[in-house]
């Protein structure tokens, strides 16, 4: 289990942010949609916002990048990694950005439009 001496070790319930950072997600029927590139904390509340999922490009080339709220995120210990009950269409209509764009997330209308897509009550009251 991740402790104060080695928080790289994942077996128990915590896990070190930098582990995320690559673990696959999958669709309930088990399909991989990408993998984590990164997770979104509030800096205030110290709660986990957004999983940063990379889907669509080839060798890291042309990948979008689509945050999920964190909610919709459940780990399954038999695929090693995360399960989201979303449909790859709905995933593709999401908002998301590129590599070169910029996103503004201390605007709240960006993250309100995320979770209006997938349906979430925002995680924080900007």
């Amino acid at each position: 289990m991740a402790s104060v001496k080695d928080p790289s070790d994942t077996s128990g319930r915590l896990i070190a942010a930098e582990k995320v950072t690559g673990t696959t997600v999958y669709n309930r029927a088990g399909d991989k949609l990408g993998s984590v590139e990164d997770i979104m904390l509030d800096k205030i509340s110290g709660k986990t916002c957004y999983a940063i999922l990379s889907f669509g490009g080839f060798l890291g080339i042309g990948d979008r990048y689509y945050p999920l709220p964190w909610e919709k995120l459940t780990y399954d210990t038999n695929l090693g990694g995360f399960v989201v009950d979303i449909d790859k269409r709905v995933l593709e209509n999401a908002p998301s950005y590129e590599t070169n764009e910029s996103v503004e997330w201390s605007d709240p209308a960006w993250g309100q439009r995320v979770n209006q897509h997938y349906g979430v009550a925002p995680p924080y009251l900007p």
